[in-house]
């Protein structure tokens, strides 16, 4: 997280309680009109944008964890490297990219996510029915090829562009006011679609027959939510890359489902998780740059707040169960 004089950053020197005080303070001056979005410091536009990751991803994540199709969606966290990859070869041939710029246009690379997307989900159903190997075996194959293809485009066709470490690992540290909008723009699309096909997406995930039998194609609501995982991690990538996604589409859910089996709850506490995750994860960041002088990946200790958070909720279970039966 890089360090700013106290007159252009707020948040200069404080500490955890002082991050999140002044962050909702500074929210409630940005609701009212007080202060621009331009106005924004960089801890406030990290912590907007990681918490609308955060809930989109945990919407997707928790059909994904329902339907134990995490491990295709860690191939499409992969795969999409790819997709990025051409994106950027593309625009920069299209000249819509300067010499110095690293990052295609949202537009373009969202386009080439869903089609990386349906490629990867296409080649693994090919697989398993066609060639006959178990789902886990062809994710493993179809992912790691297409994973490896892009890390040889990257390395050839984007030596003077830099994009490698934000492609993979994502920086928190140099996002911008613009990257706002669009994760809300995904997060509004993701909710609008299971708003609108949520009794559809509970059937086909519960009871694959019963769907079926309603008419309900078990094959498009699994491509949809393809493209929704696409569209998310390509939304994510700035901020935390192609690989750590995963953990915001996972981790949160999994906290969630030691609290409740109930779909809605589940759904809503799986997106508090992870914005909670998010806020404390920019706040302990900065906390420790303002105590101790070091700067730490934000991304990173994002991920690392939501696996403690799993943790905790599991402690407090196991001692509950303990006191239970211990009456």
């Amino acid at each position: 997280m890089p360090s700013k004089l106290p007159f252009f950053n707020p948040y200069h020197d404080q500490n955890f309680i002082q991050v999140i005080i002044q962050f909702f303070y500074r929210m409630g001056l940005l609701l009212t009109g007080n202060i621009s979005l331009s106005d924004l410091a960089s801890d406030e536009i990290q912590i907007l944008v990681l918490v609308g990751i955060s809930a989109s991803s945990a919407l997707v994540g928790t059909f994904l964890v329902l339907r134990r199709m995490t491990m295709l969606a860690n191939s499409l966290s992969h795969t999409i490297l790819m997709g990025i990859v051409l994106a950027f070869v593309y625009a920069r041939a299209m000249s819509s990219l300067d010499s110095h710029s690293s990052i295609p246009p949202m537009q373009l690379m969202l386009v080439a996510s869903l089609l990386m997307g349906f490629l990867t989900a296409f080649l693994t159903e090919f697989l398993t029915k066609i060639g006959r190997l178990q789902e886990d075996a062809s994710t493993g194959l179809v992912f790691t090829s297409l994973f490896a293809l892009g890390v040889i485009l990257l390395t050839i066709l984007t030596k003077d562009a830099h994009i490698g470490t934000e492609a993979v690992m994502g920086n928190a540290d140099a996002l911008h006011p613009d990257d706002v909008p669009w994760v809300y723009y995904i997060l509004g699309i993701n909710v609008v679609l299971f708003f609108i096909f949520f009794k559809e997406y509970m059937i086909t995930t519960f009871d694959p027959a019963l769907a079926k039998a309603l008419g309900f194609s078990t094959i498009f609501f699994n491509y949809l939510l393809m493209a929704q995982v696409s569209a998310t991690s390509i939304g994510a990538f700035r901020a935390v890359g192609v690989l750590l996604v995963l953990a915001f589409m996972t981790g949160p859910v999994l906290t969630a489902r030691l609290v409740t089996h109930d779909l809605k709850k589940l759904l809503l506490l799986s997106v508090g998780f992870g914005a909670l995750a998010s806020i404390f994860g920019v706040a302990i960041t900065r906390h420790i740059l303002s105590v101790y002088g070091i700067a730490l990946s934000t991304s990173g200790v994002v991920v690392c707040s939501i696996a403690v958070q799993y943790l905790m909720v599991i402690l407090v279970r196991y001692f509950k169960n303990i006191e239970v039966k211990s009456s």
